[in-house]
């Protein structure tokens, strides 16, 4: 199990790791009550970070059980998707580049 978080490339460093702890908790706040987040809260916790083109991002938006992160400080710009976590994923999403 492991939870997918997706961030625009365009965002700043600083504001990419404040919305990556962000999408962890929104997504754990929006499917607390489903069985894929019950199991992977048993652990370990596994999420993949990811940094994506516009593109990519609207793409990803299609692909269901996902909540958007906006940042305020940046006009309210859509700046992340966080995933319930799941075993088996899309295939785009192993192609998303690691964000380093």
């Amino acid at each position: 199990m492991k939870m997918y978080i997706l961030i625009k490339e365009n965002v700043p460093i600083g504001f990419a790791i404040l919305t990556a702890a962000h999408a962890s908790l929104a997504a754990y706040l929006e499917f607390k009550d489903t069985p894929e987040m019950a199991e992977w809260l048993t652990g370990p916790f596994n999420k993949v970070i990811c940094r994506v083109p516009h593109k990519e991002f609207e793409q990803a938006k299609t692909f269901p059980e996902h909540v958007v992160i906006t940042e305020s400080a940046l006009d309210n710009q859509e700046v992340a998707i966080a995933f319930c976590p799941r075993e088996k994923w899309p295939k785009p999403f192993k192609y998303y580049r690691l964000y380093k």
